[in-house]
């Protein structure tokens, strides 16, 4: 890819020294600028044409997210914010306006600078131009969920695009069980609002972009739970929740511990411990480990949710780095579950969910924009089911 050219904008002469020290030295990187407000920063990125840009958000005569959303429109760079905790909800508007990740503002720890560094790196090779602007999320008015009639925000995921964007996977492999009503006998435990089926999400780099496509178009009223574990910096889950929250009809909230998981709500893993789902269909969150990489973990969630719900468990796997989540899909394939897989071309990083399909566990891959649509269909015959039992 030749050197990483990378610009930093902070108003703080001492955040910029300190991201300089962790890019300087490094073999390929090198810091071609710094800005100290948002109006130059965007400057720099047409001057410079560099790989990268860290931003702040809170910096004088323009902030980082006008500073996004101008960089986006004009001369789309990969952006990465540096952002305090405290600022978390701004944090994933950003994201929402064009950035690709978020980091907490680091600390000289060796951790941190190593981690720092391989984001700078991973986020570089991206493609914005061809992959992000076309798929931004739009920035929330207040009230756009609210004015829209339901059928507006699903428009983009039609059956029509399905069918003829979706990769030769068949709908139903050799061994699957069809969806009929019938697939649907489990008995809920006690006390359990009555649903079948349960999503689980798995997602990484580029995650949030996408559940902001997939979670806006669900309906008021979707029969099930939606469980997801995003990879974000500690901190950072509950402001994700605040910003979906915002763009969906169906509430979207932080898991927290022994809370019983309802139809119709999704629930975002805190990254500070793992999610968890008990037989008794509750939230558990588990500390991480030492070694623990990933943060939440896909695995860890997927596999929970396909040892309790076995055939009625549907995984679906996101863009992402790594290879967390192709686990838990091969234990909800193997427990007679449904798996779909977000397609390349839709994907920032093409990685877990390609480790996923490509090990034969994923049984259908899809455009981001089709997702809604097909997981609606799933959960459409239990529906079906209440009705008929409605009538006899």
């Amino acid at each position: 890819m030749g050197k990483i050219r990378v610009v930093i904008a902070d108003d703080s002469s001492l955040a910029r020294g300190l991201l300089r020290d962790f890019l300087e030295g490094e073999d390929g990187i090198e810091v071609v600028g710094e800005a100290s407000n948002g109006r130059q920063a965007v400057e720099l990125v047409r001057e410079l044409k560099p790989s990268l840009v860290t931003m702040d958000l809170e910096m004088p005569v323009m902030g980082g997210l006008e500073a996004i959303e101008e960089i986006m429109h004009s001369k789309a760079v990969p952006i990465l914010v540096v952002s305090s905790v405290a600022d978390a909800a701004h944090a994933l508007d950003a994201v929402g306006r064009g950035a690709l990740e978020v980091v907490s503002k680091p600390h000289y720890t060796p951790e941190e600078a190593a981690d720092f560094v391989a984001k700078v790196r991973m986020l570089a090779g991206v493609s914005v131009i061809t992959r992000m602007r076309p798929r931004l999320a739009p920035a929330w008015t207040g009230a756009a969920v609210a004015a829209s009639p339901p059928a507006a925000c699903a428009a983009t995921a039609t059956v029509a695009t399905t069918q003829a964007t979706v990769s030769a996977v068949p709908l139903v492999p050799r061994g699957f069980p069809a969806v009929t009503p019938s697939t649907f006998s489990v008995v809920p435990p006690a006390g359990v609002s009555h649903y079948s089926r349960i999503f689980a999400i798995a997602s990484s780099t580029g995650g949030p972009q996408a559940l902001a496509q997939i979670l806006p178009a669900l309906p008021a009223g979707f029969p099930s739970p939606v469980v997801i574990a995003q990879h974000i910096s500690d901190g950072f889950a509950g402001g994700m929740a605040e910003w979906l929250g915002s763009l969906c009809r169906l509430p979207v909230r932080l898991a927290a511990e022994g809370e019983l998981l309802s139809a119709g709500v999704i629930y975002i893993s805190p990254s500070e411990r793992h999610f968890i789902v008990t037989p008794e269909h509750r939230v558990a969150l588990v500390e991480r480990g030492p070694i623990d990489v990933y943060h939440p973990s896909c695995d860890r969630l997927l596999t929970s949710i396909a040892d309790v719900f076995g055939r009625q468990a549907i995984g679906i796997i996101l863009t992402g780095m790594g290879s967390d989540g192709a686990r838990g899909m091969a234990r909800i394939r193997e427990m007679g579950g449904m798996t779909l897989g977000q397609d390349e071309a839709s994907s920032v990083i093409y990685g877990m969910n390609r480790v996923a399909i490509e090990a034969g566990t994923v049984h259908r891959v899809l455009p981001v924009d089709a997702f809604a649509d097909e997981m609606a269909r799933l959960a459409d015959p239990y529906l079906m089911a209440v009705r008929v039992e409605n009538t006899t």
